[in-house]
């Protein structure tokens, strides 16, 4: 037994009790300042372990800190321990923020991560912090508060590897090794630290069924190795699911069973992703018509996530409400502003209750966008008021031996319809006026690559599955869409 050490904890538990008398029980709020009436003990004091504390390799009991042995004298005894930890680095969060300790100096692993991330966020990397540790020491049923004094500690928050990018692969772009064409895929991001945001989407439009897929990240385009270690995967091959676990040990394909525009949306801290298939809206209104059949010959074009747009001249009274695919005719969801003639450059989209709203300005070019998930609309006016008319727009390729046009009508201004059934897959073309020597339009790098279909003037021919097809066509955007009818 230690005499120096036993002679001053007597000493101190005669002389001291009396002003430590309160209760220090309420160590689970954060706390800006020292403990009251804490005493030192020579000889008692905690010792930092070595090196990084790595949650990710540690258990459930965390050993932080060691203390010195004490010999206690008779009915007292080391009762509770605690550490108040505060960050030292540049930190969100940088008030203490106490811990429960055991005596032989472990911390719960769920409650060190919970604490580590709050100050610094999640990025796997050595946080600083000071780690005051004060434990509560018992003599005859009295508590004595003893300072065992501050170290230095750093802890590693436990989460997975993030990429700074992922890139999207599949039978929809012929599953390419070329970097150079893959980045042209690339998954839409905040920009924040990926820790700190971890959520990657993107936007894919096939006409074909049965499209697999992978994801790439950024490491494997920086090292030009497309199939390099990390690429990430589904864990059953060929799986449908519009939700699940992502892998990169053994990664499987995951599937597109139909034809149509989906929402891949990435939760890379949770390694998950899920598919939303995004639905078609239509207008119906002055400019064409306040009739169902007008309505399902005008559809909004696909842009990237949530969003559609429709570009046209807006004319007659210029008011329009907005129906999705399968309500149609359904004028109780109907969407609509809330405001009835709202002319407004944006405004909320509701569909209860809903009024018609209308162009800015009647008789001008405008694009008319909507946001179905933020449910907002915005009108953007066209720079140029007088876009290239055509006589005639129509489909031709394969299916009728690049011999024949198939017309589209003209549903309104440069927006064109026709639905047709192609009895086997094929390759085709937009082209107007039924002459070659005049506009064309096919594929374009850019929109095959955001799968978002864009066509351009003499672009590449398109491929189109087998079946039948609302076919949508704007002239002065190149947004064609494809709605396979079943």
């Amino acid at each position: 037994m230690k005499k120096t050490l036993l002679y001053s904890l007597a000493a101190f538990v005669g002389l001291t009790f009396a002003s430590c008398a309160d209760d220090y029980d309420d160590w689970n709020a954060p706390q800006g300042w020292e403990p009251e009436n804490a005493i030192t003990l020579s000889g008692f004091s905690a010792t930092p372990v070595a090196g990084n504390i790595d949650l990710a390799t540690q258990e459930q009991d965390v050993k932080v800190f060691t203390l010195s042995e004490v010999a206690l004298p008779e009915n007292t005894e080391l009762s509770k321990t605690r550490m108040v930890i505060t960050p030292t680095g540049e930190a969100d969060y940088t008030l203490p923020q106490t811990i429960e300790a055991n005596n032989d100096g472990t911390v719960n692993r769920t409650e060190l991560q919970t604490a580590v991330v709050r100050a610094y966020g999640k990025r796997p990397v050595a946080r600083p912090f000071k780690a005051h540790v004060y434990s509560d020491v018992m003599a005859n049923g009295q508590a004595l508060l003893v300072d065992a004094g501050e170290i230095d500690i750093n802890v590693i928050p436990e989460a997975p590897f993030i990429s700074k990018a992922y890139y999207f692969i599949g039978d929809f772009n012929g599953w390419t090794s070329d970097v150079t064409e893959l980045v042209k895929y690339k998954f839409t991001h905040s920009g924040a630290d990926v820790y700190e945001d971890p959520i990657f989407t993107y936007t894919v439009t096939t006409t074909n069924a049965n499209q697999c897929w992978k994801i790439i990240p950024q490491e494997n385009i920086d090292a030009n190795d497309v199939w390099a270690q990390g690429v990430v995967g589904t864990v059953v091959d060929g799986s449908t699911d519009t939700e699940g676990a992502l892998v990169t040990e053994n990664p499987q394909a995951g599937k597109f069973a139909e034809p149509g525009t989906y929402v891949v949306t990435l939760n890379m801290i949770d390694y998950t992703y899920t598919i939303t298939k995004v639905d078609t809206y239509y207008m119906v209104g002055g400019v064409y018509g306040w009739s169902a059949d007008a309505a399902s010959r005008l559809a909004f074009y696909n842009e990237s996530g949530s969003k559609a747009s429709i570009t046209t001249q807006w004319t007659g009274d210029a008011n329009l409400k907005i129906w999705n695919r399968d309500n149609i005719g359904n004028w109780d969801f109907a969407w609509g502003s809330v405001t009835d003639g709202a002319t407004d450059a944006e405004g909320d989209l509701i569909n209860s209750g809903a009024n018609a709203f209308v162009c800015p300005e009647k008789g001008a070019y405008y694009t008319l966008t909507i946001d179905m998930a933020a449910k907002k609309y915005s009108w953007t006016k066209l720079d140029n008021q007088e876009p290239q008319a055509y006589t005639t727009v129509s489909l031709i390729g394969g299916f009728n031996d690049w011999g024949g046009d198939v017309d589209m009508q003209q549903t309104a201004s440069h927006n064109w319809y026709v639905r047709h059934t192609f009895n086997a897959g094929t390759e085709m073309k937009f082209r107007s006026n039924h002459d070659w020597s005049s506009t064309n339009w096919g594929g374009k790098a850019e929109s095959l690559a955001g799968m978002i279909y864009a066509a351009e003037t003499g672009g590449d021919n398109l491929n189109i599955a087998a079946g039948t097809y609302d076919i949508y066509f704007n002239d002065i955007t190149g947004k064609f869409l494809f709605v396979e009818v079943k």
